[in-house]
């Protein structure tokens, strides 16, 4: 699938003569103080490349003066890149017309701003408006529009008000509303929540959170917050001196940082706000069908070393958890499998919070299945919890994986803890 946004080879600097200090740069490979330093220029994108997938948020994040904001700014080109390639549905900006670069930022990008931005002067609906009228869509047309997408954004009511007689938080739901009114493909953010106080920047991300899942737009979002970043970003890129050190999930950066830089910024973030029981969880290798009997279950069991077995139902739907003791007792009764299977096994969905998963596995006598509906994903274990509290989580061999996930014995096998 061919990306949404490709940035390639990005380089912006500031300065009298940037094309003649780019050709200093890259030839003598100059760091950004020595540039500064020996030619009065400053580096604010260096040799930048990466690709956005469509309906994905993309965040970019470092400390001031990284770059993440001049690279934004590129993107839609409100300042202009010295040397590189902004490509939008393969569409190479840097190379469009004023007037086709007009045309795209009217239609198909839109930005919102930490500042908010707003019109004074103007009512909550005419802010919101403002870029359809842009786009010249009659007075009716652009009301419609504005009302819905206010009602969107949670200020039903607000319509008729000024900018002065709403709380940061809400001119800045008006900011976002401005940008969604025009059905922009990519929305741009640069750091939009910072100026909030911390309880309404978190209704905020919320708030974006819920958007984005009904509205599946692709968003390049700049923040300096390594939490908030966690919280909203699919993939997170790292910026320090103009350059993307590191680009992944949260999960990757928090357990391979790049460098001694992303390393750095990443160790005081905590795995438990990260992880998810779907990114922890074994895949249930040894199960046992509905239709086999209590015999085939103690086989199955007793084959692995384990003390409880999944069963399964249609392929990947799960009936229940057995007990060697119970599938013993079945086979001598002559009962049906389905007449032993245990219910009292916790079940997860795969984006629950591994801060969630520890008292779960901490009280749980059986593994931990990670459904979604009634199919079986995966399956935990209280090893599986413990390790991924770790920077590098501690991986169980590779034949007891199976055995620990289907008995809950921490990669030892056994029956004691299916009896307890």
């Amino acid at each position: 699938m061919r990306p949404k946004v490709r940035i390639e080879h990005l380089y912006k600097l500031f300065g009298p003569n940037p094309k003649a200090a780019l050709e200093k740069l890259q030839r003598e490979g100059l760091s950004k103080d020595e540039l500064l330093r020996r030619y009065r220029h400053t580096v604010g994108l260096r040799d930048v490349s990466f690709e956005v997938n469509e309906g994905e948020v993309f965040v970019v994040m470092g400390l001031s003066g990284s770059g993440k904001s001049t690279l934004v700014r590129c993107i839609n080109r409100l300042i202009e890149p010295t040397a590189g390639r902004i490509e939008v549905d393969g569409e190479d900006l840097t190379a469009m017309s004023a007037a086709r670069l007009r045309d795209v930022r009217r239609k198909k990008m839109a930005m919102v701003f930490q500042s908010f931005a707003l019109l004074p002067h103007r009512s909550v609906l005419d802010n919101v408006a403002f870029g359809l009228e842009l786009q010249g869509m009659t007075v009716d047309e652009r009301r419609d529009r504005a009302r819905q997408v206010i009602k969107a954004v949670g200020l039903g009511g607000w319509e008729d008000s000024l900018p002065e007689q709403l709380s940061g938080g809400m001119q800045q739901r008006v900011g976002l509303a401005r940008a969604l009114a025009i059905d922009p493909d990519i929305l741009l953010m640069d750091e939009p929540f910072s100026a909030l106080d911390p309880l309404i920047r978190r209704d905020m991300q919320n708030e974006l959170l819920r958007l984005q899942s009904e509205m599946k737009k692709t968003i390049i979002f700049i923040t300096h917050d390594l939490d908030e970043a966690i919280k909203l970003g699919d993939r997170i890129a790292v910026m320090k001196d103009g350059e993307i050190r590191q680009i992944g999930t949260a999960e990757e950066i928090l357990r391979r940082p790049a460098d001694e830089y992303v390393a750095e910024f990443v160790q005081d973030i905590d795995p438990a706000r990260v992880l998810t029981a779907q990114q922890i969880m074994f895949q249930p290798d040894t199960v046992v069908p509905l239709h086999a009997g209590p015999r085939t279950a103690v086989h199955v069991m007793r084959h692995h070393g384990l003390s409880s077995v999944f069963v399964l139902e249609d392929a990947d739907r799960v009936a229940g958890i057995v007990t060697v003791d119970d599938a013993v007792q079945a086979a001598e009764r002559d009962l049906p499998l389905r007449d032993v299977l245990r219910q009292d096994f916790p079940r997860v969905a795969p984006d629950t919070p591994l801060a969630d998963l520890i008292p779960i596995a901490a009280q749980a006598r059986f593994p931990i299945a990670v459904v979604e509906g009634e199919r079986l994903l995966g399956i935990i274990v209280r090893v599986t919890v413990l390790s991924s509290l770790m920077r590098e989580p501690v991986r169980l061999a590779a034949q007891g994986d199976s055995a620990a996930a289907a008995s809950g014995e921490d990669g030892r096998g056994g029956a004691g803890n299916a009896r307890r």
